[in-house]
């Protein structure tokens, strides 16, 4: 598959760039390395029909993954004007939206997979050579201003790069996934080698005494970082004991070979209700022969690792591929033993079956991880944020090094971690020297699962050009993961990296077993949202650690809630006379309709809220789109369009048409909407960053359309400040208050008019 290619193989990953000294020659080598790296990685599969196959059945088919890094590129560029054209509508539209599935047996959905017509591979290799070559003239022919911040235009430029490289680590563990006959190693990928012998290993506990730790990357650092990395936390640890070593697939056979996977008592509520699911009776990289089911979705459904007779290709040692023999096309020897002689387990690694490297981290997902900490007895656990950090002290410079401080920028970085595609796998846990504090691979190797739940820093801020990275995994359903894997590379390996996936991902993750040996109990941070079941979100040795409840950063989240609902209601429904809110707004829409002779079919609502104004709308359109990021108000305003009422107190008005409104729940404004003749923005005020949304709407209104935004707070006195994002892509008609009556009182509107 050396066609996909639109530069050349790449197996090494270059520095991040120092966003204070950077050249425009060198931000194009990183660019020129990440496109590289990325379309390397996909040139392992054998045909182009793996492209359309589903590796995880609760992810979307490659080709997705494939395509959508360039056209994030393209859609991010747009938004801060360094291009100003789109290069393919369809894709930009297709290709932009990722998925982060809510629960383990979510019903596979078949858009992303067996009976969706994707384009050509050969389209989408077109469109990833076009990219290249608009991203490479902007870099080219666009002023670049040091330092580079996240106001400065070339922000975006970053994101699509580390975006990217994101994505050549989650796109690895979706082909180490594919059936092993689909995949065909890289010229020169090396595993690392192994004594693949040790099955039991001394893997001591270390103590670390009761410290203070502060933690998050400061915004002047010259190096980029996603929002939530950025602010600072402070707080005391209490004493604690950390295994000095990763835990091994050697010691997590202990725990298979126990029954561990078996005995409901080792699990959490939902751990357990995951693992009858899958029907898992091992971690998902280990191969033996007994046809356990795969996850694999469309169709691989069918598939399992775990069939001798599949597993059409092993590798006799961990740093090699042996070439299968002639005429044996159904199952292969393992050094020289048959098949129905095979060991009980072998390793899947990212193109091979290797003999299982017992002396390499286990691979497993949070639920796993937690079940084994559970068996080990003895109030185990693992790690929390800040216990991580004082794990790692030792591995880094203070902070008035600059960007020497960050491991990821160092010469010595290959010497020390297995990190940064040194290895295209992992390595022996032994084989990287101890930090200072005794702790081995704290940086790389596999990343790690953190007690906490995700969520930012105090202080953190979003960026308009991506607001929705990282806020909505603010919701308790997100586990934090830390250090990064072989394969992180760019920020991703940066010791300000803070990632996280829901707890039955698949990654390059495994775990370090913790516990706390002081008098003190260890605080562990759970998100404070009513949407969460406590007894599945979090389970810890009560006796040792403390809960600490705290708010979502997501400031959003907060409207996920019984109140905000019934508020929201009144605010709508409460008073349906001329007087009321949304009897007045929607006054206002019909007379600057009629007054700038809008003509048109289509109406978008964001804010949509519990649905009364899209359903007012029907009056004047044949077709309203209401759109609200909140899922709780969403799911109020389907209710409504179905039954027309909620109690006695709640009803839609009979003369509205409720059947011409499609509600739909979305944390942005993305380019499947499509561009419409109308559009209602009435909900800024409970927005985490407004300008996220009003920069984006000139890409969904019409040439000759109309905007109205709705503002408690955005008035006169404010509105150069409040709309500098808008002005720069729409005129100014005029703007109004309307007034209307609550609980607390009169409640001002500010209503403003705008135009392409």
């Amino acid at each position: 598959m050396k066609s996909i290619l639109t530069g050349k193989l790449c197996l090494t990953s270059l520095k991040p760039c120092n966003l204070e000294t950077c050249t425009k020659e060198e931000i194009l080598e990183y660019f020129e390395n990440t496109y590289d790296l990325d379309e390397t990685l996909f040139s392992a599969l054998k045909d182009e029909s793996s492209f359309y196959l589903c590796p995880d059945r609760l992810r979307l088919p490659l080709i997705f993954y494939f395509c959508h890094p360039p056209v994030l590129y393209i859609n991010k560029l747009l938004l801060t004007g360094l291009i100003k054209e789109q290069v393919n509508p369809s894709f930009e539209a297709l290709f932009e939206t990722g998925v982060d599935e809510m629960s383990w047996d979510d019903t596979e959905n078949y858009r992303m997979g067996g009976s969706f017509n994707w384009p050509s591979l050969l389209e989408c290799v077109e469109y990833r050579r076009k990219v290249r070559a608009i991203v490479r003239k902007v870099i080219q022919e666009t002023p670049l201003e040091l330092p580079v911040t996240v106001d400065s235009p070339w922000w975006a430029l970053f994101i699509g790069l580390e975006h990217e490289r994101i994505h050549l680590e989650t796109s690895s563990v979706l082909i180490r996934q594919l059936p092993i006959h689909l995949v065909e190693k890289p010229l020169g990928w090396r595993y690392a080698s192994s004594s693949s012998g040790l099955e039991a290993f001394d893997n001591p506990l270390i103590k670390i005494p009761t410290s203070q730790v502060a933690y998050g990357k400061p915004r002047n650092f010259p190096s980029y970082g996603w929002d939530n990395e950025y602010g600072q936390m402070t707080t005391i640890v209490p004493d604690f004991e950390a295994s000095k070593y990763l835990i091994m697939n050697g010691e997590y056979l202990k725990f298979v070979q126990a029954g561990g996977y078996g005995k409901k008592v080792y699990w959490t509520k939902e751990g357990w209700e995951w693992r009858k699911f899958r029907q898992a009776h091992h971690p998902t990289f280990w191969v033996c022969t007994k046809g356990c089911k795969s996850g694999c979705g469309a169709a691989l459904a069918s598939y399992s690792h775990c069939q001798p007779d599949k597993a059409t290709k092993t590798s006799g040692e961990a740093g090699c591929t042996e070439e299968p023999p002639s005429g044996n096309q159904n199952g292969w020897c393992l050094n020289g033993v048959e098949e129905e002689e095979l060991p009980e387990y072998r390793y899947r690694a990212m193109f091979d079956i290797l003999p299982m490297p017992w002396d390499w981290p286990v691979e497993v997902n949070y639920h796993e991880a937690k079940a084994f900490c559970t068996w080990k007895g003895s109030g185990y656990r693992l790690p929390t944020e800040a216990e991580h950090h004082l794990m790692r002290d030792g591995s880094k410079k203070p902070l008035g090094d600059g960007i020497m401080s960050d491991p990821i920028f160092c010469d010595d970085l290959k010497e020390k971690s297995n990190i940064n595609l040194v290895f295209g796998s992992p390595t022996p846990v032994t084989m990287y020297p101890p930090n200072e504090a005794g702790f081995h691979d704290v940086f790389g190797n596999v990343w790690v699962w953190i007690e906490d739940h995700f969520n930012g820093l105090p202080g953190f801020d979003t960026t308009y050009l991506y607001d929705d990275f990282s806020s909505p995994c603010f919701d308790g359903q997100h586990t934090m993961i830390l250090g990064g894997s072989w394969i992180s590379t760019g920020d991703e390996a940066s010791r300000f990296a803070r990632f996280a996936f829901r707890r039955h991902f698949f990654q390059h993750l495994g775990f370090r077993l913790v516990r706390t040996c002081g008098l003190l109990k260890t605080p562990v941070r759970v998100v404070n949202a009513e949407t969460i079941i406590p007894d599945n979100s979090i389970t810890v040795p009560k006796e040792t650690v403390q809960m600490i409840t705290v708010p979502s950063a997501n400031t959003q989240l907060r409207y996920e809630t019984d109140v905000a609902v019934q508020e929201q209601l009144e605010l709508e429904y409460g008073d349906l006379s001329k007087a009321g809110y949304c009897s007045q707004l929607y006054g206002v829409c019909n007379r600057v309709i009629k007054e700038q002779q809008l003509a048109g079919s289509t109406c978008l609502v964001l804010g949509s809220g519990t649905g009364l104004i899209s359903f007012m709308l029907t009056q004047l359109f044949c077709k309203v789109i209401g759109i609200d990021y909140c899922g709780r108000f969403i799911e109020t305003a389907q209710q409504l369009k179905y039954s027309g009422y909620q109690n006695s107190d709640v009803k839609v008005p009979d003369y509205l048409d409720r059947d011409r409104v499609i509600f739909k729940q979305l944390t942005w404004i993305p380019k499947e909407i499509g561009r419409h003749c109308f559009i209602l923005v009435n909900f800024l005020d409970r927005t985490l960053n407004p300008s996220a949304w009003l920069v984006r709407l000139s890409q969904v209104v019409q040439a000759k359309g109309l905007v109205v935004v709705a503002s408690d707070t955005w008035s006169r006195n404010n509105l150069d400040q409040r709309f500098q994002e808008l002005r720069k892509q729409l005129s100014f008609v005029e703007q109004m208050e309307i007034i209307s009556k609550g609980k607390q009182g009169n409640k001002v509107t500010y209503v403003t008019i705008w135009k392409p």
